[in-house]
């Protein structure tokens, strides 16, 4: 399956990150740093939680919220560029920001 070996490959890109795993739902994975989800991969792509303030990175490579049928769109998720996911230390901060932005919420 596509999604186990990218799903390996942006857990490993996060390794810096404590406690953070891959839970398998509806046809991909969450993912979690503790009990907090912040991500979603689906069809090998990484989506993270976005809001006000870190949406705008996001925009500025184009990126597209999460649509994981044509009827439904996640605006809270957006795509991460794949040149961040490809840099370690530049993925590991826009974790970050996902995360902080479920713990502002609660």
């Amino acid at each position: 399956m596509k999604d186990d070996s990218f799903k390996d490959f942006v857990l490993d890109q996060l390794r810096g990150l404590e406690d953070v795993e891959a839970r398998r739902m509806f046809g991909g994975y969450g993912v979690y740093q503790d009990e907090t989800f912040f991500g979603i991969i689906h069809k090998g792509r990484l989506f993270c939680k976005v809001d006000q303030t870190s949406i705008a990175q996001y925009r500025k490579y184009k990126m597209k919220p999460f649509r994981p049928t044509a009827k439904q769109t996640l605006k809270s998720y957006y795509q991460v560029p794949v040149e961040i996911l490809e840099d370690a230390d530049e993925l590991r901060k826009w974790a970050e920001a996902a995360i902080g932005c479920r713990k502002k919420k609660g």
